[in-house]
């Protein structure tokens, strides 16, 4: 083993790059008195880490020196994390600045201003419609699922410029903003002109059908949703519901640990869902024995994802409900969300999850039991009814046949 001062080592690290504070700490040391000794191999390992952060310092210099605008150290520090996330190419695994981490938890409370509408990047660098939020400004503009934002107030957009996009689309209550919107389903190009307001999600709303059948709405899965199911189940059962159809049409998704509360009161002792992460840190998660005594019927479609979908397939593999509806989203995979420094944050795709069955759905969604196409004419209503609605009534009438 060879030997070296750990004092000319300092200076060699501080040399290169500066950061030896944090090499030096992290050192395997061996105390001999007067030197502290370490192996030729852990040297090469820290000489090689160096050199590889000494090639980013020294494109930073060079841009700093020869780019022919000015470019402060701070955008730099905030391009490169932003970098080691997008080398992932992974959509939802994205390092957020402070005006972003604030805008995205906001997102999540369910309060904020702006036009109600979820995003994504696909896999062809568009942005991409989840889903719009119901009796929002989105929604009421006819937006649905799988469309695609091709330009903001006149302006060309794809998920390169995406942070840029929502930026633009949010704004004041009141104000107005001009959306570009690409339809794969009929390959139409239009222009909408929509209205910002104050978002103001509701996450349950539920109502009697008729004297047995009950019908409870779910738009997301936010820190309060399995409170408002739960309540909302509770009041449909009072009044004398035997059946209830759940509608997780439009709804993007949201806490994981929200949906398993969900499923618990809906399913027996039963596997809810499983994750697996790379890392080794997987997850069950079961529901016990107490439940809702009731039939049950889910509405989804291509707006339906990420919780949605855990809770339509767990129902759907313990053939605890009847699924109804068109081909859910397909997102299979699970972020974790955590605040970083200066009250900026990230979101990390860290596991998949699997149904019961053992099936991971990403990019491929979950097929309902009965395929109803919505009929195209809903969305050319301003007003529409409950009779209206083909897929609602399709499944009344699969309630109706389980509560003979």
């Amino acid at each position: 083993m060879k030997k070296f001062n750990v004092v000319m080592l300092s200076i060699f690290l501080v040399a290169i790059t500066g950061v030896s504070t944090f090499f030096m700490t992290t050192l395997t040391q061996v105390d001999t008195g007067d030197k502290v000794v370490i192996s030729k191999a852990t040297l090469d390992e820290y000489q090689k880490t160096l050199d590889e952060y000494r090639e980013v310092e020294e494109l930073k210099s060079y841009i700093e020196q020869n780019y022919y605008k000015d470019v402060t150290d701070e955008t730099m520090i905030e391009g490169m994390k932003k970098g080691i996330f997008e080398v992932l190419n992974d959509p939802y695994s994205v390092y957020m600045n402070k005006d972003e981490f604030k805008d995205y938890m906001e997102s999540s409370s369910g309060e904020y201003p702006g036009i109600g509408i979820y995003l994504a990047p696909n896999d062809d660098n568009e942005i991409e419609i989840v889903a719009p939020i119901e009796d929002t400004p989105a929604d009421k503009a006819g937006l649905i699922a799988k469309d695609l934002i091709i330009g903001v107030n006149g302006e060309t957009v794809n998920a390169d410029k995406m942070d840029e996009a929502i930026a633009t689309i949010k704004g004041d209550p009141g104000t107005p903003v001009t959306l570009t919107i690409y339809r794969p389903s009929n390959k139409e190009k239009f222009d909408v002109d929509i209205t910002r307001e104050w978002i103001d999600v509701k996450v349950a709303k539920s109502k009697m059908i008729d004297d047995k059948i009950g019908y409870l709405r779910l738009t997301m899965f936010d820190e309060q949703s399995a409170t408002e199911f739960r309540k909302h189940m509770d009041e449909l059962i009072k009044t004398g519901a035997k059946g209830v159809i759940i509608d997780l049409r439009q709804n993007p998704g949201g806490y994981l640990s929200q949906c398993v509360d969900i499923a618990d009161s809906l399913l027996g002792k039963d596997l809810i869902v499983y994750t697996k992460s790379r890392n080794g840190d997987d997850e069950e998660f079961y529901s016990d024995a107490s439940k809702y005594d009731v039939q049950l019927v889910v509405l989804v479609d291509s707006g339906s994802a990420s919780a949605s979908e855990i809770l339509t397939g767990a129902l759907k593999d313990h053939k605890s409900a009847t699924i109804v509806g068109t081909k859910t989203f397909g997102k299979g995979i699970v972020q974790i969300v955590k605040p970083y420094n200066e009250e900026t944050g990230f979101k990390l795709t860290t596991s998949e999850y699997f149904t019961p069955n053992g099936v991971n759905i990403h990019g491929i969604g979950i097929e309902p039991d009965i395929t109803v196409e919505l009929d195209e004419k809903y969305y050319e209503l301003e007003n529409p009814t409950d009779a209206d609605d083909n897929q609602l009534q399709k499944a009344i009438e699969v309630m109706q046949e389980k509560l003979k």
